[in-house]
């Protein structure tokens, strides 16, 4: 018996494969769609906390050795990001570009002193290790005061815990809706191949056989309907990235690698056991059972 593959005979057949295609394209954009959001949510949410930091008041009478002295060990702290140093005249020409006027010349002095701004790595902006860090600066020698955003920094992390919470069970739901709807675009596709499914067994193929050109099929459906999805993914990329060009800072494309290599392997996975499990079914029923 010559091992050929049955092929689409009437236009309905090549309607129903592309259907299957198209359907299992878009549940699988929808998918991909929903894990960008979650991974700029986090790029998001990072990019807020490591510019929300530590504002150190500066002493007048500090000398430039100790400034170097402080700032070469925040630099070797594991929780700075980067540190920001505003002069005395910085300060001051700040603050005259606020006003619209020269407030030094106004009061004869500059009543304003010397900063150094301390941004955090994400990971380190939460309330434990703010406090800890807080208490290490106030101990600076040439440090008069520490201000910190904490009111804001909580509220940024009571968000993003609420939003991760409401995207993760919203991807759960819709992971399972995505696997039912490909699942069932897929039976729906086999059932149109019952009786040749029947017909093939009636003549004496084995069921390895039978099943062997369906699960082929349905595989390179899954390839070719995820790799429509990853093209939609990044037409909003890249509609997103014209929009906001700031958007594109932001991203860590290795994990979008990731996230386009994972749509492939769900496409052909969900594909896979969807057909193999449909063909098993059809292989069962009786030949009366399939009118």
């Amino acid at each position: 018996m010559a091992k050929a593959e049955p092929k689409p005979s009437t236009p309905k057949v090549r309607t129903t494969y592309i259907s299957t295609i198209i359907s299992t394209s878009l549940v699988l954009f929808l998918l991909g769609l929903l894990a960008m959001m979650l991974i700029n949510a986090n790029a998001l949410s990072n990019y807020v906390k490591e510019n929300i930091g530590f504002s150190m008041y500066l002493s007048d009478d500090f000398s430039p050795q100790q400034l170097a002295a402080l700032q070469k060990s925040l630099e070797a702290r594991p929780y700075t990001n980067r540190l920001e140093y505003t002069s005395k005249e910085d300060a001051a020409k700040l603050m005259e570009e606020d006003l619209g006027e020269d407030f030094v010349e106004f009061l004869g002095y500059n009543p304003l002193t010397a900063s150094l701004d301390l941004y955090l790595k994400a990971d380190y902006a939460v309330p434990d290790s703010i406090s800890q860090i807080e208490a290490e600066l106030n101990r600076s020698p040439i440090v008069k005061e520490v201000v910190v955003q904490k009111d804001l920094i909580s509220e940024v992390n009571e968000n993003v815990n609420k939003i991760g919470l409401i995207l993760f069970v919203f991807s759960i739901l819709l992971l399972i809706v995505v696997i039912a709807l490909i699942n069932n675009t897929i039976r729906l596709a086999i059932y149109s191949k019952r009786f040749l499914i029947k017909t093939m067994q009636l003549v004496g193929a084995t069921s390895g056989f039978i099943r062997r050109p369906f699960v082929t099929r349905g595989i390179l459906n899954g390839v070719i309907s995820s790799f429509i999805a990853i093209a939609l993914l990044l037409g909003v990329m890249y509609s997103v990235q014209q929009n906001l060009p700031e958007f594109i800072e932001l991203q860590n494309f290795n994990v979008y690698l990731v996230l386009f290599a994972l749509v492939v392997l769900m496409g052909i996975l969900i594909s896979w056991l969807s057909t193999a499990l449909a063909v098993r079914k059809f292989l069962r029923v009786q030949s009366g059972d399939l009118y």
